[in-house]
């Protein structure tokens, strides 16, 4: 594509559209990797949501042209996996961040590329407020070519307005949750400083997230969090929330 037409911005704001107005947040991943092939063109695709009881991990995927549980099932060895650290949204292609000659070495994409006869990716990184929220992949095969200055300018436009509505889909979702902190605290002779971190945790904020506004490290934060899960006798994020739920 040389330069976006007339047509392609129609096809975006149409986008931007279908991104507020889908409510249900699986048909609008559907419809996203659907309407943007006909502004940037793809051999695969997958639009895959943050895991919300492990930090950093996806779930949630709707994938195009690859196997359904190929992004999560080789998650850990995405080699950008150190980029949602960041809880920003971006765009970027692979071939700008690793080179060529190193990346096509690494089991992910060994696992996930080769195994699909894939070659090029271009990813939007999806955040919001410091926390990340998942991830977009677009794929072309080595004789498509790499994505172009017009393609991720495309995808540029809308991560913002992606990252806004999984947002808010993402807090309506945790609505329904009321938690009687003040009685579980009290419960499960939680420290001050447990009872601080569990606010946060119920928030769904990200471990980065937590440790900067109660200014500890990653290590410290993570030791909270095994004193409160031994406390509470569960192992996960999402056990301690079905605890919570229980009263």
């Amino acid at each position: 594509m040389g330069r976006l037409e007339t047509n392609d911005w129609i096809v975006l704001n149409d986008i931007i559209f279908m991104i507020y107005s889908t409510k249900n947040t699986e048909d609008m991943q559907h419809l996203f990797l659907d309407r943007i092939r006909t502004v940037i063109s793809y051999d695969a695709a997958d639009f895959c949501l943050a895991d919300s009881d492990t930090e950093g991990r996806l779930s949630r995927a709707v994938t195009v042209g690859i196997k359904d549980d190929t992004p999560i099932k080789y998650d850990e060895l995405d080699y950008n996996r150190d980029i949602r650290c960041s809880g920003r949204s971006m765009v970027y292609r692979s071939s700008d961040t690793v080179p060529d000659e190193r990346r096509i070495n690494t089991p992910y994409y060994d696992k996930v590329y080769r195994a699909n006869d894939l070659h090029y990716s271009l990813q939007m990184m999806i955040g919001y407020e410091g926390r990340f929220l998942g991830v977009i992949t677009l794929y072309r095969k080595k004789a498509s070519g790499d994505f172009d200055y017009y393609d991720i300018f495309s995808l540029d436009v809308l991560k913002d307005h992606i990252s806004f509505s999984i947002s808010k889909r993402l807090s309506a979702d945790n609505a329904s949750e009321v938690f009687d902190v003040d009685n579980f605290v009290m419960r499960y002779e939680l420290t001050k400083r447990e009872a601080e971190v569990l606010s946060h945790i119920i928030k769904r904020q990200d471990n980065v997230s937590i440790s900067k506004e109660l200014v500890i490290s990653i290590n410290t934060l993570k030791k909270h969090e095994r004193n409160i899960y031994r406390k509470c006798g569960v192992g996960s994020r999402m056990q301690l929330f079905k605890l919570l739920s229980k009263g």
